[in-house]
């Protein structure tokens, strides 16, 4: 039970950039306790470095065991219960009094009394992915009581518990600023230092590329680069991340720190941010790079256009002028986790002399597409929209067709918005249309369905991912097999009724299992591939039971599967 009503506001400083990007004042240290009753030892911290986002919250560790008691952090209520098939898996959201909420992920099962106000509406929408916002009044909870054990669902790579604190904004705020701490003596690790020619005219190393510089380990733990020679406009990044004690785990670091000639200008801390800025993050980093070599550099400059939170004290953000030919600059890095330890980088520089004379790009067969204006272009029987944004700078684009395959650019260049192809599949009528969908094909080969909507005789699908799209049929239906049963066996003992379910081509779509022409639910793992049934639900209660799977694949293809099994009631 909730006993008392605790009220607390704090004050958020939003990031400007000539402002501290950090949470000043009013954090509740102490508020809330660990969610786990172990050592806490991390896999993931906060704003680290992910695809497509920056990590929300902390990754805990579990000893690579699932079923650990989760406690609520504080007091508060269940105020929403996600579950679905990707993502967070099974997840708790709880509302306390002082306007933060906590959220507790990749659950491998809820607390009896929340699992069982779970699966009586799961029953009655007759599904297994659902989300939940119970009053205040439903499902309250003390600090310190069992609400879940930890587990391994959704997108989790390994048994961990994803740990995380909102705002009242439904910002989330890295959970060590509220006093969950981490034993931590180890400094940020310094992998890369790549310097940036940031316009035509700017060089490094006499060249109008990046160019990566090598790292010189010096006797008090730090580091200097090779001499750099530039001219211009140009910007720094690093390669970073940070260890905790008890593990080898590579995770992000908290805050980055600059200085040119001995004047701060740049900083960038990971405190708190909106969701909204979370894709970003491929602005921030050096996208192509990381493609290429999968390895994330940041830019310790802020590029033109970010809205990032995340972003502090900046001059010129961030980046260097170097216009006095024969001059020397001295520019330095200054690493930090959030225990305090620090890696230093020493960046000398000689200011190059202008260039004379620069090779210009062959940009020959390349289509420019603006930042801030739509591009639409037809070719064959596909239809190409570009929306205005989705690009975060002006770019020149690969952009050519051949039949049914589009390529459109390399996956190189990042989107913050879906770019629009549509294909015309006259040509195929006749064929059972329904059947077909766009496919994105890897540089190995591979194809991967895109979600495809089809509009008469018009197939449309929405990416954020440039490369090859392929028009593919899919006529195969998906494979049903059970695991621990057979057909008209006993299975009295067992607890888990278990199938696989599998489709080569377009993947899975859904699945609906009956009793009896009764629904029972059923857990689905994509990454095992099982979909399995608790007879501890006490829906199955004849001894002689008929069971029918119906499962669709992602172009409509379908599979029942159907048997009897017997248990003693």
């Amino acid at each position: 039970m909730l006993h008392k009503k605790i009220f607390f506001f704090f004050s958020l400083l939003v990031a400007s950039h000539f402002g501290a990007s950090q949470i000043q004042k009013n954090i509740p240290e102490g508020y809330f306790k660990n969610p786990l009753d172990i050592e806490l030892k991390l896999s993931g911290t906060f704003g680290e470095l992910r695809s497509n986002h920056f990590h929300s919250g902390l990754d805990i560790k579990t000893n690579q065991r699932t079923g650990l008691k989760v406690y609520a952090t504080a007091s508060g209520y269940v105020s929403r219960i996600k579950i679905e098939r990707y993502g967070y898996g099974k997840a708790i959201y709880i509302t306390h009094p002082n306007g933060y909420t906590s959220v507790y992920a990749h659950l491998d099962r809820l607390s009896p009394r929340i699992e069982e106000y779970l699966k009586k509406r799961q029953y009655e929408n007759e599904t297994y992915e659902i989300q939940l916002f119970p009053s205040d009044l439903e499902l309250r909870v003390d600090q310190g009581e069992v609400i879940a054990y930890s587990g391994n669902s959704g997108g989790s790579g390994g048994p961990h518990l994803h740990f995380e604190i909102r705002d009242s904004a439904a910002r989330p705020i890295n959970p060590m600023m509220m006093g969950i701490q981490v034993p931590d003596t180890k400094k940020p690790l310094v992998k890369q230092v790549m310097a940036y020619p940031l316009d035509e005219n700017a060089t490094i190393n006499g060249k109008n590329e990046p160019a990566l510089l090598r790292l010189i380990p010096l006797k008090n733990g730090g580091f200097k680069t090779e001499k750099l020679n530039a001219y211009g406009t140009i910007g720094i990044g690093v390669n970073t991340s940070d260890r905790q004690n008890g593990g080898n785990n590579q995770n992000g670091v908290y805050q980055i720190n600059t200085s040119f000639n001995g004047t701060p200008n740049f900083e960038i801390c990971f405190d708190t941010y909106a969701f909204s800025e979370t894709r970003y993050l491929n602005q921030m980093i050096d996208y192509g790079f990381f493609k290429e070599n999968k390895s994330r550099i940041s830019k310790l400059f802020i590029p033109s256009g970010s809205p990032l939170s995340l972003y502090g004290n900046s001059i010129n953000d961030g980046k260097l002028s170097l216009y006095d030919p024969g001059s020397n600059s001295n520019y330095q890095i200054e690493i930090k986790d959030y225990q305090g330890n620090t890696s230093r980088i020493v960046v000398d520089i000689f200011n190059d002399e202008p260039p004379t004379d620069l090779l210009a790009p062959d940009n020959d067969g390349l289509e420019y597409v603006s930042h801030s204006a739509s591009f639409n272009r037809k070719m064959g029987n596909f239809n190409l929209t570009i929306p205005k944004g989705a690009l975060y700078e002006d770019q020149l684009l690969e952009i050519k067709e051949n039949l049914d395959t589009i390529t459109v650019h390399r996956d190189v260049v990042p989107l913050h918005k879906n770019f629009i192809l549509e294909y015309d599949i006259s040509s195929k009528v006749g064929d059972n249309l329904d059947q077909y969908y766009i496919a994105r094909i890897t540089s190995w080969g591979a194809a991967y369905h895109v979600n495809t909507k089809r509009n008469g005789n018009k197939l449309i699908a929405y990416s954020k991912i440039m490369g090859t799209y392929a028009i593919t049929k899919d006529d195969k239906k998906p494979s049903i097999k059970p695991i621990n049963f057979k057909n008209k066996q006993w299975i009295s003992k067992n607890k888990e009724l278990r199938l696989s379910i599998a489709d080569k081509e377009s993947g899975i779509d859904g699945y609906r299992a009956t009793v009896n022409g009764k629904f029972i639910l059923m857990e689905y793992d994509y990454k095992t591939g099982i979909i399995k049934h608790d007879f501890s639900d006490n829906v199955v209660t004849d001894s002689e039971n008929h069971l029918k799977v119906i499962v669709t694949d992602n172009a409509g293809n379908s599979t029942t599967f159907e048997a009897t099994f017997f248990r003693k009631i």
